[in-house]
């Protein structure tokens, strides 16, 4: 049959290097096992000389297990345990462990890691209110200028000003330097700077790893690929599989286009395409064909299914996001009803914000449920303490603590010296500020606006806070001088005054919030111990998994495509990674939008229009 030919040919190709193009549930870790096995056992390759390279431990371990179970079923004896699985960290760390003598101690943990730029970051007095996603970003960023090998002075920050992130990122090498320790970035660094110095050390491991197989090739970076070349040369038997299509990981520093230019690279190059998907129905295999194909960056595929037809994929839009959600918890009843577990049921968002209002839908109404992403709390979030803080103020919490979450924010310019005590005073600080009209008069304001707060309903305050009070305008210079989309953090204002809608008094609200955050732990708790529910999760961690009805969230302009999307090849990244969340699903698919959310009117995705599974009427300005 035509379905197995190619994966024949990709598990028979003896030597020189081969492209494997593998679509969504074709069979790619079959393929490469059955490959692995065919060397040893056809073509008498030691075991040994066989390197395979993943980029996870648990696809390792996965791929490792289905190599020793085919092994074991096809009755093979000698030492086929001794090929080689591991991620490009764990392999590159091993041939710079046997140069260096290194050890475990001298491996810098995230923890550490935290903690140096922490000490670094304090040092530049920097003014950061959202701390966990500037360090994640700022993390991000040396990652990216490490694995690009990028001169410093050429790379510019997209999360604080350029002279002072160089400023961080010199002071971050240095003291890694002088403490003997590398981060995981440095592991491929200095083993390409090893390989490329000591010709001898690469001669001896070039002679141990003969045959080299990179799986998800499609997520590679710079660096790794510099690396597997010097390790694959002089005869390069380098198989690589992937698929283009599913390249999803750039703000990770991988880059599509290695894999579109391996041909280039390697000339005699062999290529198999496995085009035919085992997972889903045919009605689904030609809905994402339709939408992937819009791309222009990628090897053209013809992908089919011998699966059964299957039901039409759903395309539905509601009034608002509550009714959509509304919509999903039905569904899943219903499902469910018929026989459906809730582990093969998952609802896919673009962020895991997004997520927020469905999940207090399932726990309203007891429908169990996993999450792939940690759900950020709200009101956690910075700004959410904020606009709490202005609350507890104006019900006559005079904390010193609570006061200093709001009090320049809009910049007042009150200094810290004007707190003395635990307790702040407003005629304290009158006092303070004697003599000093201008600054009389902004205490007296901010007083003024916190009886003003006082007998306003929850939604009331919070929008008196955004647009009276000029919190909003301070958003707008924090974001300035952050680099970030200010539409951000305004989403997090909407969504918050969203959730404050119906509640009549604060104490009500802060109730709420109260139950809803003690839920959240609870369910945090729960997952640990047990795997069960429908899966919520992001578009980016969803990657690899399958579910027999998949639920697409919130396709709409500005969430998918992200509205930090601009560049036609980040639209394309957007395209790939609809597409990630479309292939999914084995038999059931449910594409969601709302027209309006947080009282505003919103546009249905272009993905959609362009492939025409929405009405042309429905186009983006029309």
């Amino acid at each position: 049959m035509q379905k197995n030919s190619a994966q024949e040919r990709a598990v028979s190709h003896n030597q020189g290097p081969m492209m494997l193009l593998a679509g969504p549930g074709s069979g790619k870790t079959t393929t490469i096992t059955r490959r692995v096995a065919d060397l040893i056992k056809k073509y008498q390759v030691t075991p040994s000389s066989i390197l395979v390279v993943t980029f996870t431990k648990a696809a390792s371990r996965e791929m490792k297990e289905r190599f020793l179970r085919l092994c074991e079923e096809e009755g093979m004896q000698g030492a086929y345990r001794e090929v080689t699985f591991g991620t490009f960290h764990g392999i590159f760390y091993g041939i710079l462990r046997h140069a260096y003598r290194l050890s475990a101690k001298n491996i810098l943990g995230d923890e550490r890691k935290y903690h140096i730029l922490k000490e670094i970051v304090y040092r530049q007095k920097m003014r950061i209110d959202d701390e966990k996603e500037f360090f994640e970003g700022l993390v991000q960023e040396i990652s990216i200028v490490k694995n690009g090998r990028m001169p410093i002075e050429h790379y510019y920050s997209a999360n604080c000003p350029d002279d002072t992130f160089r400023k961080i990122y010199h002071s971050y090498v240095e003291a890694c330097r002088q403490s003997r320790l590398l981060d995981f970035d440095d592991m491929l660094l200095y083993c390409y700077d090893l390989l490329t110095k000591r010709k001898d050390i690469l001669a001896g491991w070039q002679g141990k790893f003969q045959y080299v197989l990179v799986d998800e090739f499609q997520d590679i970076n710079q660096l790794q690929y510099d690396i597997i070349k010097l390790l694959a040369a002089p005869q390069n038997n380098l198989f690589i599989v992937g698929d283009d299509d599913q390249s999803i990981y750039a703000f990770r520093g991988a880059k599509p286009e290695i894999m579109l230019h391996f041909p280039k690279d390697f000339p005699d190059a062999g290529r198999e395409l496995l085009a035919c998907n085992y997972r889903s129905t045919k009605r689904i295999v030609e809905t994402s064909k339709r939408v992937i194909g819009k791309n222009k960056n990628r090897y053209p595929k013809e992908f089919f299914t011998d699966n059964e037809e299957g039901k039409p994929v759903t395309v539905r839009g509601f009034e608002d996001g509550k009714e959509e959600e509304l919509f999903v918890k039905e569904c899943i009843r219903k499902a469910v009803k018929e026989g459906t577990p809730y582990e093969e049921i998952a609802i896919l968002y673009r962020t895991n914000l997004g997520a927020r209002f469905l999940v207090e839908t399932l726990m309203e109404y007891q429908i169990p449920f996993q999450m792939r992403d940690a759900l950020p709390n709200l009101y956690e979030h910075w700004i959410s303490r904020n606009i709490i803080s202005y609350i507890k103020l104006a019900q006559g919490d005079r904390s010193r603590r609570e006061f200093l979450q709001v009090m320049n924010r809009p910049n007042r310019y009150i200094s810290r010296e004007s707190l003395d005590d635990a307790t702040v005073s407003f005629e304290g600080l009158r006092w303070f500020y004697e003599g000093k009209d201008w600054m009389c008069d902004r205490i007296d304001k901010l007083e003024e606006d916190l009886n003003t707060l006082k007998p306003m309903t929850p939604y009331g305050a919070v929008n008196y806070i955004r647009y009276g009070i000029g919190y909003e305008e301070y958003l707008k210079d924090y974001a300035s001088y952050r680099k970030i989309k200010v539409d951000d953090l305004y989403e997090v204002m909407e969504e918050l005054a969203e959730s404050a809608k119906g509640y009549k008094s604060f104490g009500e609200w802060f109730d709420h919030i109260a139950d809803y955050t003690e839920k959240l732990k609870k369910q945090a708790k729960k997952q640990d111990m047990e795997k069960k529910g429908v899966t919520v999760s992001t578009l980016h961690s969803i990657k690899g998994l399958e579910y027999d009805r998949v639920f697409l969230m919130d396709v709409n302009e500005g969430t998918i495509p992200y509205h930090k999307a601009v560049s036609d090849s980040s639209i394309e990244e957007e395209r790939r990674l609809f597409y990630v969340g479309m292939t999914r699903a084995r038999k059931e698919l449910y594409i969601l939008y709302a027209k309006s959310r947080h009282d505003k009117d919103l546009e249905v995705s272009r993905f959609l229009v362009e492939s025409g599974l929405v009405p042309e009427e429905l186009k983006r300005g029309q």
